[in-house]
């Protein structure tokens, strides 16, 4: 007979859910503990959608408010009542406010996963990230500098330099921005309107930030190849493993990022990515992982947690196919990525078992089975434009407490799995939406005998299309009773067919 382990997920997002329920209902092979998967928090849709509509074997506990030390006070609780064994942190902000010290000022760091705020600037401060990384001999962009944001010519100096040495330049707002600070430049045409933008979206932060000192600001030479990134579970005594990867699609709308094509928190995901490999991975170990883990061992900061470093990797044909030449590092995140966790979870047959075993120092012994013949998609379906006053939708201005209608059966018999994100509840109108991304629709898909991962995208993307354009599920517009205010990207997966291009001889 096995150990019973209650894994506890802090957030207020589609992950945080999908996680415990992955924890709930996965098994690994040969595993005799069980695992259950409790939401800390959560959104106000989840409880009554998990446990009365779709009677999931999911745990919740409360929180009076989304501060940090009303989740301290409910997790101190949890445990005290047997209720919960560990907690992993979803969202970067409670590990940039310090949940981590607060737990470990109670004796009860052990238990939750995360660097704490010693260690949190490898997210918040990118900056130091960069420092940190060329201390631990991690390869990052060829060039980088700091300037003052308030100075356009000190900015304009530096990339014109970068745009004549390395074809194009990135500038940062250095802290946290919710993957949304970045902002690229290809040609001098695009400097003043580029450094405009990041100023104007940031202008009150480094206010509150600065104040009349130095407004500093990244500058990096810009990176080529192809974007991917790494989820890395981590040990207290340097044990780690590397998840299946994931491509997110941040940007609105299909195509480039623009001003009118922001990037959003996420639109969807697809694991693995398109040109994930046995050497990729072997690259990503020696040249990012290691050297990281060993690096925040020598400074103090190993503790078990969740990193997600943000790469790019060039490639080159060769006599065995196309495979990875070189890697970068752009940003080391230190949590989960959304949406991308959400489609490798899925695809991990035992991830309660690697979760303790990252609590319990044993990552060395205990190996991620992965659903190899799976493609994990998730998509996201957000408010789309329309309202009272006009909104834009999501990411923008949006409607919000609008009915949701949802065809359980119907999803249920096409094997889409919904998962509440941005959902409230009304006594009137039942679930509602809340805003932003509202729910997301997460699929597996088998690549079978003979098939591709390309057509078995497609075929799954197609599931999608068709529930949402059926209206299987929809927010029911206050002036249109038979219309739909969520919107989607359709293209999520359709780099499997780019993929399939460049790789055939």
């Amino acid at each position: 007979m096995g150990t019973s382990w209650k894994i506890g997920f802090a957030g207020t997002d589609g992950r945080t859910l999908l996680s415990a329920l992955t924890v709930s209902t996965s098994k690994g092979s040969d595993d005799p503990d069980v695992y259950r998967g409790i939401v800390i928090r959560g959104t106000p849709a989840m409880p009554g959608f998990a446990r009365d509509i779709m009677d999931w074997d999911v745990g919740f506990v409360k929180t009076e408010d989304n501060s940090v030390e009303e989740y301290v006070r409910a997790i101190e609780a949890a445990f005290a009542a047997g209720e919960l064994d560990y907690v992993i942190p979803m969202p970067e902000s409670l590990l940039l406010n310090g949940i981590v010290d607060r737990m470990e000022e109670k004796g009860l760091g052990e238990r939750v996963a995360g660097l704490n705020r010693a260690g949190s600037y490898i997210e918040g401060d990118k900056i130091r990230c960069k420092e940190f990384c060329e201390r631990a001999g991690i390869p990052v962009a060829h060039a980088w500098s700091v300037a003052d944001a308030r100075s356009f010519s000190q900015v304009s100096r530096i990339v014109l330099n970068y745009l004549h040495a390395h074809g194009g330049a990135v500038l940062k707002f250095p802290y946290s921005a919710g993957g949304k600070g970045a902002r690229i430049i290809l040609d001098a045409w695009e400097i003043r309107q580029v450094y405009d933008e990041l100023v104007r979206d940031y202008k009150k932060a480094y206010k509150r930030m600065f104040k009349n000192r130095e407004w500093p600001v990244l500058i990096e030479s810009r990176m080529s190849g192809v974007e991917i990134s790494f989820t890395l579970l981590v040990d207290g005594q340097g044990g780690f493993c590397i998840l299946p990867t994931a491509m997110d699609y941040p940007e609105r709308f299909q195509g480039p990022a623009s001003s009118a094509n922001p990037i959003t928190g996420g639109m969807g995901s697809i694991s693995p990515h398109p040109f994930e490999s046995e050497s990729l991975m072997e690259l990503v170990r020696e040249s990012i992982a290691l050297p990281l883990v060993r690096a925040l061992k020598q400074e103090g900061l190993l503790r078990p947690c969740i990193l997600y470093p943000g790469c790019f990797v060039s490639m080159e044909r060769t006599a065995q196919g196309i495979l990875p030449r070189a890697i970068r590092v752009c940003e080391i995140n230190i949590r989960p990525g959304e949406p991308e966790f959400q489609a490798v979870i899925r695809r991990i047959k035992n991830p309660g078992q690697l979760f303790s075993a990252m609590f319990r120092e044993e990552l060395d012994r205990v190996e991620p089975e992965i659903r190899e013949d799976q493609i994990c998609m998730t998509t996201a379906l957000v408010t789309g434009p329309g309202g009272p006053d006009g909104q834009k939708g999501y990411p923008w201005r949006v409607t919000r407490n609008e009915k949701l209608e949802m065809d359980f059966s119907y999803l249920k018999k096409k094997r889409l799995l919904l998962i509440p994100s941005a959902m409230g509840v009304s006594h009137e109108k039942g679930f509602i939406s809340d805003g932003t991304r509202v729910a997301y629709l997460v699929l597996n898909g088998s690549v079978g005998k003979g098939g591709s991962r390309a057509e078995t995208a497609q075929k799954m993307m197609n599931r999608v299309k068709t529930a949402f354009g059926g209206g299987r599920i929809r927010v029911i517009p206050r002036e249109d009773p038979d219309g739909n205010r969520l919107a989607m990207r359709a293209d999520i997966g359709s780099h499997f067919l780019s993929a399939r291009d460049i790789f055939s001889e």
